[in-house]
């Protein structure tokens, strides 16, 4: 009667994105993911760090970033300095060592304060999405194209993809914030 697979698929895109927001929250841990949102001005153009050099991890608080042209280390250096994450950077002769400080507890709650908005961002495109399609439950209950039954059945149906969903977003931000504190 109603199809709410584009539903689904913006809930998903929607969980997608918070996803990939809270990986670019720092945490005690090295990982490759918090460099994906910096920028190197680089040949041009402004260009992301894993499309000039490559990222791995040399323990659990360091990484090492290897441009493919040496010559860009500097550009990476200010980019990473420049994006504000607190971590500390220094340039060798194999490129670009990020090492990742231990997180005092001020700055953990401040990290959590900072996932506790993206989650909240992602609600209000969950109740967003929500109200167009309610509206649009609506424009056919009253163009006769579904009965007041139909209607109700519909928004408990909705209701429970938007819980689901909801669920989904608490749960990766539950995630983080234990990653954040330990």
């Amino acid at each position: 009667m109603y199809n709410f697979a584009n539903l689904k698929k913006s809930f998903g895109e929607v969980v997608d994105w918070l996803k990939v927001e809270l990986q670019t929250i720092r945490t005690g841990r090295a990982t490759p993911a918090i460099l994906d949102g910096i920028r190197v001005e680089a040949y041009g153009s402004r260009m992301p760090v894993n499309q000039i050099a490559t990222i791995t991890g040399e323990d659990a608080r360091t990484l090492r970033v290897s441009p493919w042209d040496m010559s860009q280390a500097k550009t990476v250096e200010k980019a990473i300095q420049d994006a504000g994450l607190g971590l500390s950077v220094s340039v060798d002769d194999r490129g670009v060592r990020v090492h990742f400080p231990e997180l005092s507890d001020e700055r953990r709650a401040t990290l959590v304060k900072l996932c506790k908005q993206k989650l909240e961002e992602s609600r209000i495109k969950i109740k967003s999405e929500r109200e167009s399609v309610w509206e649009d439950i609506q424009r056919n209950h009253r163009d006769g194209k579904i009965g007041e039954d139909d209607k109700f059945r519909l928004k408990e149906e909705m209701q429970k993809i938007v819980d689901e969903a909801n669920k989904k977003l608490e749960e990766l931000a539950e995630r983080k914030e234990t990653e954040i504190f330990n």
